[in-house]
């Protein structure tokens, strides 16, 4: 017996969740779909926690800014969980002339957007957060940038939509979408039907073979990326820490440990790519980052690491809202690993997509047609 609600969504992560309760907030009738048996089991449960405005794309650089000033300072009360907010900064650090040349470009194109966003010297970065190696000469530094619980922040939004009706399926693979009487309407998954007015497609990497199956096509790659956790350690910094050249990024948790996320390079080759697992190369390559640029970690003991899949558009910024060759659909991917910190606000811009209501935010530069061919 096919199953319906006004909107169907086809992903349970953190931008799922989110766009689920927006839309649940407003009587809207929701189905979620995974295939997973757990809510949240790729990239959103396995980030580094990053809520950042800095080192973004200048499209995107709108929702992170929207999302740090009007949502995420209310979300642990909004949610009635603390998700771990701190809005203590970020700073991305450098050590060579040319790491200060990628930062300053960086830097640039934010503050263009309106960002507070500067350079400083290695003293002022060691001013603080003096944990920080004299071999750093140099940061960009946001002060407004932060960082959050990952998991928490997308179970938070998972049990305040079910409060409030939100139909969670999981271990539900959908094999296809189907067209009825010309708008996309149908999910087949491999155990049912669903039925929705609208259908919203935020399943990652995977959303790529899903749209497929309505002739729909997103330019991204699936891109494992690996991350860390020390055992605890006594209350350190709170910033953010990230490098120009992207060696490491990560900050202290509550609970005292440090969380650090990072690549390899060898990831596409690795004798366990295509699983969700950690490779004897990465770990390693993460550690030596952080050895470098904070030397009081150097005995600190790993107690875990994990992996998660980033699916990364062509042109590193994610693909969002209505498709106009298939009238019903919306989609939601390629998030390039930054879908985190801005899900706040695209969970409530693509419920406002969905309802048909004006956005709160421009989408234009974020529609799928921006990839058709000029003719």
């Amino acid at each position: 017996m096919c199953k319906t609600a006004d909107v169907i969504i086809i992903g349970s992560g953190v931008i799922g969740c989110a766009t689920a309760y927006e839309l649940a907030k407003k009587g809207t009738s929701v189905i979620v779909l995974d295939k997973d048996e757990s809510i949240g089991n790729g990239g959103s449960s396995r980030n580094g926690g990053g809520v950042r405005q800095s080192g973004r794309d200048p499209r995107e650089l709108p929702l992170a800014m929207y999302a740090v000033e009007h949502l995420w300072p209310h979300l642990s009360e909004e949610l009635g969980i603390d998700v771990e907010y701190h809005k203590e900064g970020n700073l991305r650090l450098g050590k060579t002339a040319h790491h200060m040349e990628i930062l300053q470009g960086l830097t640039d194109r934010a503050v263009t957007c309106g960002l507070d966003v500067h350079m400083i010297d290695g003293k002022e970065v060691r001013e603080i957060n003096p944990y920080l190696s004299d071999e750093v000469i140099g940061a960009s530094w946001c002060p407004t940038d932060g960082h959050a619980n990952p998991l928490v922040t997308t179970l938070g939004y998972y049990r305040e939509a079910r409060k409030r009706g939100v139909q969670f399926y999981t271990g539900e693979e959908v094999v296809e979408l189907q067209m009825v009487r010309g708008k996309a309407r149908r999910v087949v998954t491999r155990n049912n039907v669903f039925e929705g007015d609208k259908i919203i497609v935020a399943a990652g990497y995977a959303s790529r073979a899903i749209l497929g199956t309505v002739g729909i096509d997103i330019p991204m790659s699936n891109d494992l990326i690996e991350a860390l956790v020390t055992e605890a350690e006594p209350k350190m910094f709170g910033q953010m820490l990230g490098t120009a050249d992207a060696d490491f990024y990560g900050h202290q948790t509550d609970h005292g440990s440090f969380v650090f996320g990072g690549a390899s390079g060898f990831e596409t080759v690795n004798k366990d790519n295509g699983h969700n697992m950690t490779s004897g190369i990465t770990a390693p390559c993460i550690c030596r980052g952080i050895m470098k640029y904070i030397p009081k970690l150097a005995n600190a003991k790993i107690v875990r690491t994990w992996a998660g899949y980033e699916d990364v558009c062509i042109d590193g910024v994610p693909v969002l809202g209505n498709v106009d060759e298939v009238p019903g659909l919306i989609v939601a991917c390629a998030f390039t690993g930054h879908g985190f910190g801005i899900s706040p606000i695209v969970g409530k811009l693509l419920a406002e997509t969905a309802l048909e209501e004006e956005t709160t935010l421009d989408l234009s530069a974020f529609r799928y047609d921006r990839f058709h061919a000029a003719i």
